[in-house]
């Protein structure tokens, strides 16, 4: 009875060793997996856009003389 103590004890601590592994492996393969489908639509001629954009100023001497 002891013996099978023991062993589920290890298979859970090995399973919470092995988890946080894993993640960092799967956000680097998800990141890299990212870059190179941005890099592809770039070389497709597709882009990324800022979408905060400044206002221009207009000429305050145009206006007044409208």
């Amino acid at each position: 009875m002891e013996a099978m103590m023991k062993t589920k004890i290890l298979r859970y601590v090995a399973v919470l060793l092995v988890v946080p592994v894993l993640s960092g492996c799967w956000l680097l393969a998800v990141g890299g997996a990212g870059a190179y489908g941005g890099y592809k639509a770039k070389e497709e001629g597709y882009g990324l856009q800022n979408p905060i954009t400044k206002e221009k100023k207009e000429n305050k001497t145009t206006d007044q003389k409208k």
